[in-house]
């Protein structure tokens, strides 16, 4: 699969970023190694981790050896929300270059808005305006914000941000913030873009519904003789966004990249947008959440 078969996106500062990215969200270290070698043989040349996956050494490693040239590959990883605040943030992000072997990332971002305490997570936020500046990372952003905390952190700081990652499936497409994110320039990014959320064991209620099982996106995934899933990667790039999907089957990895060359029509994109049903399935960023504090991110 070649990269060129998926569209770049230009970020707000102009610094350019493959649409899709491999995530390893929930993926144990001793299987992220082999997973990102997987992912970047497929022709993935954008990874996406987070401290609080606790995987970002592995995914240095995987790099190191995949033979792929670092100048190739965009790595995008996010502060957790223990290590907001000024110089905290900074160290944070010392800790992530450390242990996934860098020298500068090229998008960091801030993983909850932490609506409690927004003062640390402006000061955070400062840090990463501050490592921006100084070269440490050539774009920085934001996750899960709503709205209101994206409008409340343009009030306080200078950059704005180049994206922001949030829960966005054909069952929770917040519009809001995409509007929002829209009207602010700022790149909305798909977690959980092929709905995996709604379908993760341990997430959820009995009575959930999956994306994957979805009727209507079946019989479009038929039109086109793609899965369920490629449909719904494909629905991401034609609206415009960035979507990060996660799996640990090769053979699933490379079928997450290959949706470069085939179109849904208006039709299908607009019976796919009308499966929103307004159920988040991940945490509330309005509910304060007092353990996401209690989990410290190691030294290394």
């Amino acid at each position: 699969m070649a990269t060129t078969d998926i569209p770049t996106l230009t970020l707000n500062n102009g610094v350019t970023m493959p649409a899709i990215g491999y995530g390893v969200f929930q993926t144990p270290p001793e299987q992220t190694i082999a997973s990102v070698e997987t992912a970047l043989a497929a022709g993935y040349r954008h990874v996406d981790t987070a401290a609080a996956y606790g995987n970002e050494r592995e995914v240095g490693r995987a790099l190191r050896a995949s033979g792929v040239d670092r100048a190739d590959v965009f790595v995008e990883t996010k502060v957790w929300v223990s290590d907001y605040g000024y110089d905290a943030t900074l160290h944070a992000f010392d800790k992530a270059t450390g242990k996934l072997g860098l020298d500068t990332l090229d998008l960091l971002i801030l993983h909850q808005p932490a609506p409690d305490r927004f003062d640390a997570t402006v000061d955070a936020y400062r840090a990463l305006e501050r490592l921006l500046a100084d070269g440490g990372v050539r774009a920085i952003g934001v996750s899960n914000f709503m709205p209101h905390h994206l409008d409340d952190l343009l009030a306080r700081t200078d950059v704005v941000p180049a994206v922001n990652q949030v829960e966005l499936h054909p069952y929770f497409q917040q519009r809001a913030v995409q509007e929002a994110d829209a009207r602010h320039g700022v790149l909305t990014q798909a977690w959980s873009p092929i709905g995996g959320i709604t379908f993760y064991p341990g997430w959820g209620g009995d009575d959930r519904r999956s994306t994957l099982d979805d009727p209507a996106i079946a019989a479009i995934a038929v039109a086109h003789d793609r899965s369920a899933a490629q449909v719904m990667l494909r629905w991401h790039l034609q609206q415009g966004r960035s979507a990060i999907p996660k799996s640990v089957t090769p053979s699933r990895i490379a079928e997450n990249l290959a949706v470069g060359d085939f179109v849904l029509s208006d039709d299908e994109l607009a019976a796919i947008d009308a499966l929103e049903t307004g159920v988040r399935g991940g945490p509330d960023p309005d509910v304060p959440r007092p353990d996401f504090f209690a989990r410290e991110i190691p030294e290394a």
